[in-house]
């Protein structure tokens, strides 16, 4: 705003009119109305990088002391260094949250880059911290094993997966740190969970990843996130095997989407069971971010001339504006995005946030129609990081159910893990998407434009 713009908004917050005595009608004759401020329940306009990153840095101190990178004794507490000295009576020091877990790797892969949008090197250090403690103690719990012990949950959920959550969103976030730099070699985990993953993993007939339950060759949507970027990843380190892995993620995709999409809606059904005729469609907030995040991540390493890019692309901006048009006024998606009686979710909507941010930054959408939302949607999950830096209001693990009852009252938790990756990813894109790309307000809009705009009101070129 101009001098004497701001001097006006002053004076009209104060209760003040122009030209007038205090006794006389506000009206449109005397007040320029256009700016009287409007009562918003989340915070709106454009925050600055420097309001981010201070939201993002309350979570990461509360990870810090939450998450600790300690081998212990559990008889004891004593901490445990010299890791020739792990035995069945060793674990993962127990914090607020599990190491191991896909959350947890959705949180690494947030933390890589949060550390390149900040420049801020803490960010890596957690990463590198717990990677180089998994990296070099799971021989030793692996000899522990081998001699008929029994070891850590968090441990053994490293050595031997048995789901596609114990090891798609760690082995891309390895595979990350690898290409990032690390120091530690983390191939040997990084083979092991792609081994899983391409070999051991239930599938459907044609190949599609599936599970058991609840019903027989049953379609998870969070299976898309949690079995194809580690495969797209993996074809960075596969070398003359790299098109394998591609051509493996891409397929995946597409029969996926073949069960899972409704096009009418723009939108991803959460389940999808073989023996179900018609097939229910719920569609869950949090399900239908890992589908877009998987996206996100396989269109960032899958070859230009790859044959199914385009069709991965047109399905992610088609998701794009499903959800684009089913954000809440307050910058939340609801927890079943169709049914706005359902609650304000905040994993969801950091995962979409974070999303739109990266396809802008990329160059796949328009900034002057998905910056705005993203800003949005940014201001809503910053209300709920918390003084303490934990997220509010995201959902618990969530299996697959065929009622809404079952989506509606799925409980909300600070300890719900799924929501400090996503938390931190959204936040250090909406970094890059401020430092890159041209927002402005203008009449009071959250606008983006294709240049720096150096005028408060003005006719602006957008044409170019």
């Amino acid at each position: 705003m101009n001098k004497k713009t701001l001097i006006i908004a002053a004076m009209m917050a104060a209760g003040c009119t122009f030209g007038v005595n205090a006794q006389t009608k506000v009206n449109d004759s005397n007040t320029p109305l256009h700016l009287l401020k409007p009562d918003y329940s989340t915070p709106y306009g454009i925050k600055t990088v420097e309001e981010v990153k201070s939201d993002m840095d309350r979570i990461l101190r509360y990870l810090e002391v939450a998450s600790p990178a300690v081998i212990e004794d559990k008889n004891t507490g004593k901490e445990i260094t010299d890791y020739k000295k792990i035995d069945a009576n060793s674990r993962l020091k127990p914090g607020d949250f599990r190491l191991t877990s896909y959350e947890w790797g959705v949180t690494y892969s947030a933390m890589i880059a949060a550390a390149e949008a900040t420049g801020d090197k803490t960010y890596m250090d957690y990463v590198d911290k717990r990677f180089k403690l998994l990296a070099e103690s799971v021989p030793y719990f692996k000899k522990v094993k081998e001699l008929g012990g029994r070891i850590d949950g968090n441990m053994s959920r490293v050595l031997s997966p048995g789901a596609l959550d114990d090891s798609g969103a760690m082995c891309a976030a390895m595979i990350k740190a690898m290409t990032k730099g690390s120091k530690t070699d983390l191939m040997p985990l990084i083979d092991n969970y792609i081994n899983y993953i391409m070999t051991k993993e239930h599938r459907l007939s044609d190949g599609t990843f599936a599970r058991n339950r609840p019903f027989f060759n049953s379609v998870w949507l969070d299976d898309m996130f949690m079995g194809i970027p580690p495969v797209a990843w993996y074809a960075k380190v596969a070398g003359s095997d790299a098109q394998k892995y591609s051509d493996e993620a891409a397929k995946q995709i597409e029969q996926f989407a073949q069960r899972m999409w409704v096009a009418d809606k723009n939108l991803f059904r959460h389940g999808w069971a073989e023996a179900m005729d018609p097939h229910p469609a719920f569609f869950w907030g949090r399900a239908n971010g890992w589908a877009l995040l998987t996206m996100c991540e396989v269109l960032d390493v899958l070859p230009e001339s790859h044959p199914k890019r385009a069709f991965i692309m047109n399905l992610f901006k088609k998701h794009l504006q499903g959800l684009a048009e089913r954000q809440s006024k307050d910058g939340f998606w609801h927890q079943l995005l169709d049914r706005n009686d359902s609650y304000h979710e905040t994993s969801a909507t950091a995962i979409y946030v974070y999303c739109m941010a990266h396809a802008i930054n990329k160059g796949w959408v328009s900034a002057m129609t998905y910056g705005p939302i993203a800003t949005l949607g940014w201001n809503a999950v910053a209300t709920k990081i918390n003084d303490k830096g934990q997220v509010e209001d995201v959902c618990v693990g969530t299996g697959m159910g065929f009622d809404p009852a079952f989506y509606y009252y799925r409980p909300v938790n600070v300890y719900a893990a799924h929501g400090y990756g996503p938390a931190i990813w959204a936040g250090a894109e909406m970094i890059n998407l401020i430092k890159k790309q041209n927002p402005k307000s203008n009449d009071s809009a959250t606008l983006f434009y294709k240049t720096p705009q150096k005028t408060n009101r003005a006719i602006f070129s957008e044409t170019k």
